[in-house]
């Protein structure tokens, strides 16, 4: 059985300002969105496109702008929305107290959905071009954003068999071991993740198919990891024993598929 290191969230404190070590996993995040990105731009179809329609670095300082307002906006908003709706309607004003905490990560992707379909209508671009070139380049962000909550100790795993090898005793969670969630979405919606549509996209797939499976791969491995995370206490497991995010999954999942086979049979129905 292991115990949480309790690391001390402030990660550098000078006089009055305190740089937590959470916001500093975002910075990272972008930073390796800004890496990847640039990247995917020497790859097809993008390193084949000419004038008007080709791509740059400053589309994707564009893009990264416009997405961090829809993360931390849709964040925000969709936590409300989905997991306290009726506390955050008593309590107008504590939507924007963002530093209580509070995010969710469907709300941050239909954030930045929106701010996707605003750049592509302002370039003049098709929205699942922009979208095939994000959707390999989100998966390290969630990465890192898993990795600030091991180390705030948040998002605990539920109760784990105490001869677990890596069961884990976190601060607040009680003297049981659990299971360290935040560790097993790092590793399956971060890292492996990443690899599978890195790869994929590199196989210059139909134009949209990217995003389906970005769709398809989070929504199975989120909906995976929720069966080891602690449901939200106010919340507790819903309908059919699932949490709310398995259920928020749930759409993630059948769109993905759907997308996926509608892309394919679309190419079919142009080569025919």
């Amino acid at each position: 059985m292991l115990i949480h290191p309790q690391i001390d969230p402030v990660a550098l404190q000078l006089g009055p300002l305190a740089v937590h070590w959470y916001g500093l996993t975002y910075l990272v995040a972008f930073g390796l969105f800004m890496f990847l990105a640039t990247r995917r731009l020497q790859h097809a179809p993008y390193a084949g496109l000419k004038g008007a329609a080709a791509w740059s670095s400053k589309d994707v300082e564009d893009i990264l702008f416009l997405g961090v307002m829809g993360v931390v906006l849709g964040g925000r908003i969709g936590y409300c929305l989905f997991y306290k709706p009726a506390y955050y309607a008593a309590h107008p004003l504590e939507v924007f107290a963002v530093w209580q905490g509070g995010m969710s990560f469907h709300g941050g992707m239909l954030g930045v959905i929106a701010s996707m379909v605003w750049f592509a209508h302002s370039r003049s671009r098709s929205f699942w071009q922009v979208a095939d070139l994000v959707a390999p380049c989100v998966p390290t962000g969630l990465a890192s954003g898993r990795v600030g909550n091991f180390i705030n100790g948040e998002l605990w795993g539920r109760v784990a068999d105490p001869s677990l090898p890596w069961g884990m005793v976190f601060r607040g969670a009680g003297d049981l071991p659990r299971h360290p969630s935040q560790v097993y979405q790092f590793l399956m919606e971060g890292i492996l993740l990443f690899v599978l549509l890195w790869w994929y996209a590199r196989t210059a797939p139909q134009q949209g198919r990217v995003s389906a499976v970005f769709l398809l791969g989070y929504g199975v491995f989120r909906f995976i990891a929720e069966f080891f995370r602690e449901p939200d206490a106010h919340l507790g497991l819903l309908s059919l024993g699932m949490s709310m995010g398995q259920w928020l999954c749930v759409p993630m999942i059948a769109g993905g598929a759907a997308l996926w086979l509608y892309f394919g049979k679309a190419s079919n129905q142009r080569r025919g």
